[in-house]
């Protein structure tokens, strides 16, 4: 296995003159530019008295230089705190202090709402939109990030040539990650990944979704995810991929204009992406053409001609659609099927660095999150059939949580799996199929094991529902709907909706885990960074 920082540096050597990171419609650095930028920073680390394993924290939104702050942190030795730029601000100072970060990287809006007093490690704060210093507490940091542009043309008089790129790699199992997994601040929870479990999830990445130097991909993900981070940025980047930043919230329209304009060999995303694109411009298409999908050799060509119009619609070289962090309702999925789209839905979180299950397109089974990425085993005495706890090990594994021993006590079992909190369960050929959350579980009167995901899994397919969460209410479960109903629909159709879709989805259900109610919502459910409903605020 290749470390991904010499991959970074074969990259920079042999691509020298290339765009690696690019603002969408905004500036670009070439390979030559990062390797500076990197360059910079290791004088101006030798001059602050900051060094290798001090943290460094980022919180911003994804752009090409908060890819920049990350490889000058990274490949420098120190430890990156990436922090999401919509935490609470008492999240972002709890969260860096909580991390020893002694510098943070972020932008003006954000610095101005944080308070310096909170994080008492902190030395400086730097602007990541254009580096210059926003504040300092500890002169000597001040004055070397002031004079390293200075410090750059002392030591590279005629600039820098590629071959004096060199970046150490005796660092495996060297901290190079502190990730939080949510903005919460009573018992923080910082996911702590090393370099080895950084070049472990490249190495899988590089052997079943490779690339080829000069191809592009869009980041439209946090990169304070691991999932954006790991997938959308680090993986191409160091293969000679130039990744371009969205940027933007990614609707339809914005998503595929940028698709469009940057062809993309691959396509990373979470599935409320691609259902969107599915409600906005698939379902209309085949709607117009209902009657004919009912005759067999006609439907096929039908959604092979609207695959083609997506694909192109993508750019036209997209290989391979890759979605993570949700299920994909069973509507959208069985469409993708039908029209033969490349797409696969992985498993993963961030103490996996993020991945733990994934299948190509081509041998992806429906229903599945793909096949165990490392060793993984299900706690239970029929893992075909009963689902209990998804176990994993190998390289990619967190070592642990940052500062946190009770969650460090119970996050492994006894013989060094870690727990991931899923329950699921894994066929003879190995799929996975998650069916809940131990947390979220309801046991019914009878002693029946229910997994509201799966309940809400059938509502997804229901006419109007948009969202759903199923609770317990006194031995009855209660659906609660957020449905997009039309404006112009008369008050009695209006009223018959909630019936109508616990009728539907009675139909496709078990009788143990039938819905007693619907309970239709006046707004969307509340939802964490990550974009999942906060469970917690619905009972």
């Amino acid at each position: 296995m290749k470390h991904y920082l010499k991959k970074l540096e074969d990259t920079i050597r042999e691509h020298w003159d290339q765009k690696a990171l690019c603002d969408y419609e905004g500036e670009s650095f070439t390979y030559a530019d990062l390797a500076k930028h990197v360059e910079m920073f290791r004088l101006f680390l030798n001059e602050s008295g900051i060094t290798k394993r001090n943290k460094i924290a980022i919180c911003a939104r994804n752009s090409a230089r908060w890819a920049i702050a990350f490889w000058d942190i990274n490949v420098n030795g120190c430890v990156a705190v990436p922090l999401l730029a919509d935490f609470h601000p008492n999240s972002v100072s709890a969260l860096t202090n909580h991390s020893d970060s002694v510098m943070l990287f972020t932008d003006e809006d954000i610095w101005k709402k944080l308070n310096p007093a909170q994080m008492p490690a902190l030395k400086a704060a730097i602007n990541v939109k254009d580096s210059t210093l926003l504040w300092h507490r500890d002169e000597q940091v001040a004055q070397a990030w002031e004079n390293r542009e200075n410090l750059f043309l002392q030591q590279h008089p005629s600039g820098m040539k590629p071959e004096q790129v060199s970046y150490s790699t005796k660092n495996w199992d060297k901290l190079a990650i502190i990730n939080y997994t949510s903005g919460t601040t009573g018992n923080p929870k910082g996911v702590m990944l090393t370099y080895g479990a950084l070049s472990d999830t490249d190495d899988f990445a590089n052997s079943h979704f490779p690339n080829e130097p000069g191809e592009t991909i869009v980041s439209m993900l946090p990169m304070a995810h691991m999932y954006g981070l790991a997938i959308e940025f680090i993986h191409p980047n160091v293969d000679g991929v130039t990744v371009y930043f969205l940027g933007k919230t990614p609707s339809p329209t914005t998503l595929l204009k940028a698709m469009r304009d940057v062809q993309p060999y691959m396509v990373v995303t979470v599935p409320l992406v691609m259902e969107k694109v599915y409600a906005s411009s698939i379902k209309p298409a085949l709607e117009k053409m209902r009657m004919l999908l009912n005759i067999p050799r006609v439907n096929r060509l039908i959604y092979s001609t609207v695959r083609k119009k997506l694909l192109a619609a993508f750019g036209g070289k997209v290989r391979c659609f890759i979605m993570g962090g949700a299920a994909l309702k069973p509507e959208v999925e069985q469409c993708f099927q039908k029209m033969r789209l490349p797409f696969t839905v992985g498993y993963g979180m961030t103490e996996a660095c993020p991945l733990l299950g994934w299948e190509w397109w081509t041998d992806f089974v429906p229903g599945s999150c793909g096949k165990p990425v490392h060793d993984i085993r299900i706690d239970s005495t029929d893992p075909k059939n009963v689902a209990g706890e998804i176990q994993a090990r190998g390289r990619n594994i967190t070592v642990g949580y940052y500062k946190n021993p009770e969650a460090n006590a119970v996050a492994f079992t006894d013989d060094g799996w870690f727990r991931t909190g899923d329950l699921g369960t894994i066929d003879d050929e190995g799929n996975i199929f998650i069916r809940g959350r131990i947390k979220s579980m309801i046991l019914n009167s009878s002693g029946q094991n229910i997994y509201p995901e799966e309940v809400e899994s059938v509502l997804s397919g229901c006419p109007y529902v948009v969202e759903s969460i199923v609770v317990d209410r006194n031995g009855k479960l209660v659906a609660l709907v957020y449905a997009d109903i039309p404006e112009d629909m008369d008050a009695a159709s209006r009223n018959s909706i909630p019936e109508q879709i616990r009728t539907a989805a009675n139909k496709a259900l078990p009788v143990y885990s039938r819905i007693s109610k619907v309970e239709m919502m006046d707004l969307p459910f509340e939802k964490t960074p990550k974009m999942s409903i906060k469970r917690f605020l619905y009972k």
